[in-house]
């Protein structure tokens, strides 16, 4: 194909509509970009459309089939309960069409130029976008690429198969199966393994090391999930898969230790993820990459090409759409000229286990790398509210530097912990103390007063814990 030098002029253009591309977008408009948004299938990207909202669907109905013997108990007489997955399939499909009309919405009342087709370089300045027979040349001041990561099957899986399932396939089921195999220690295998567990599939869950967290959150994490009756497998690295009409067997390794073989209707092992930049035309550039071929950003999310910057998974770092939103911003103010950095120090994680898990900072191993730590957990069974809906498994962790009572880290596991990290995240942004997190009026009675307990047991102040308990619980 044969390109001219007429192109349509732009201030700044977006490859990919995801949660990064999008946010971009959107930012820039406000602060008064020309914005040409780039995107060869389906606005809100992988989040929207296959992760992040289809499994948090799941995850909720998860949750609420388990919380229904506690409200029965309160008088809820709801008779007996059954999950039905098809129904559930059907209004994940209507809620994510509503979502990305929500999304479009947003661009075209934002004055964002929604583009469908797929985009590559030509220049420094240039990229041409094809859809169909049609192929259109723009030229650009600024560009961002938020293209995400591609999904790559992992080596030890033999090919595809109905009963060999990933982090998308896994939410499409109909049917509820009897047992299920997941492999994996990251939030995206544990919401998983959590999930199908309470509603009342047998699940056992290799682990190839340990849990992601604190260890007080995985020590705690792990009692529930054996409470739940999940089977843990730890130090296990699949080899092999085979497939016979009805189940799959998946051959395990463990250091100094015999293989062991495991059958099941279903396997779930999620992929492996690479920069999504083929065929993005960035090797014409001669654009940096890091050593495993992410593309190499600094601060201000900016490329080594003058111009250019990139956001989200086609970065390196963890692979959360919370970066992905925040790099679009940062990315998208730079390039108006509005100086801004990302910084992920105090990038919130979470997993939508049952109960869910949150952290933000240091956990106890990193802070006492560098600092004298004091910490404190208060246990979710001391608060009234807790009991009160039956949701009093969990705990929260405290990690502060004992000389300066600054708050290093704050870690979660129970009902509640994913809204109550938010605002952790504002007060560990404002480099908040321990009394700047236990001072102010917390509602009553509430999930969230467990937090100013463990703020207060920091300095044996929690009232409803015993003295002794205090002292076994806080560390110098």
């Amino acid at each position: 194909m044969v390109v001219g030098e007429l192109a349509e002029e732009r201030e700044l253009v977006i490859i990919g509509g995801g949660p990064g591309g999008y946010h971009a977008a959107i930012r820039a408009a406000q602060v008064g970009l020309s914005v040409l948004l780039v995107e060869k299938e389906d606005l809100g990207g992988v989040c929207l459309n296959k992760g992040c909202i289809p499994s948090k669907i799941f995850t909720q109905l998860a949750k609420k089939h388990k919380e229904m013997g506690h409200y029965q108990k309160m008088g809820l007489d709801s008779g007996s309960v059954s999950v039905n997955l098809s129904k559930l399939q059907d209004y994940k499909t209507s809620l994510i069409a509503q979502l990305k009309k929500g999304v479009d919405s947003l661009c075209k009342a934002n004055k964002v130029e929604v583009v469908k087709g797929s985009a590559a370089f030509l220049s420094e300045n240039k990229i041409g976008v094809e859809n169909g027979h049609q192929f259109t040349v723009y030229r650009f001041q600024s560009a961002i690429i938020a293209t995400g990561a591609k999904r790559v099957t992992p080596s030890f899986l033999s090919g595809k198969s109905s009963r060999i399932l990933n982090e998308f396939s896994i939410y499409e089921l109909n049917e509820l199966p009897e047992e299920l195999i997941v492999y994996g220690n990251s939030y995206i295998e544990l919401e998983a393994a959590s999930s199908f567990a309470a509603l009342g599939t047998k699940v056992t869950l290799v682990l190839s090391g340990e849990l992601p967290f604190d260890d007080s959150i995985n020590k705690e994490l792990t009692r529930v999930l054996k409470k739940m009756k999940v089977k843990l497998l730890t130090g296990f690295q699949p080899e092999e898969t085979a497939e016979s009409n009805e189940t799959v067997s998946v051959t395990f390794t463990k250091q100094d230790s015999d293989s062991v073989t495991l059958e099941t209707p279903y396997f779930f092992a999620a992929n492996d993820l690479r920069a999504n930049i083929d065929g993005l035309g960035i090797d014409r550039l001669k654009m940096e990459l890091t050593e495993d071929d992410f593309i190499a950003i600094d601060e201000a999310c900016r490329t080594s090409i003058e111009g250019i910057y990139a956001v989200g998974d086609v970065t390196k770092g963890a692979s959360l759409a919370v970066k992905a939103i925040r790099q679009g911003k940062v990315a998208a103010e730079n390039a108006a000229g509005v100086s801004s950095e990302y910084d992920d120090m105090l990038l919130p994680e979470i997993a939508q286990t049952i109960p869910p898990v949150a952290s933000i900072g240091l956990t106890e191993k990193e802070a006492v790398q560098d600092y004298k730590v004091s910490v404190s957990t208060y246990p979710l069974g001391g608060n009234g509210f807790a009991q009160l809906t039956g949701e009093k498994e969990g705990l929260i962790k405290v990690v502060a530097d004992s000389e300066s009572d600054l708050i290093l880290g704050i870690h979660m596991i129970g009902s509640g912990a994913v809204e109550m990290i938010s605002g952790s995240a504002v007060g560990m942004e404002m480099a908040g103390r321990d009394e700047d997190f236990s001072y102010p009026y917390y509602p009553h009675p509430n999930t969230s007063e467990s937090l100013q307990e463990a703020m207060e047991a920091l300095k044996g102040k929690a009232v409803h814990l015993p003295p002794a308990k205090q002292k076994e619980l806080a560390k110098v």
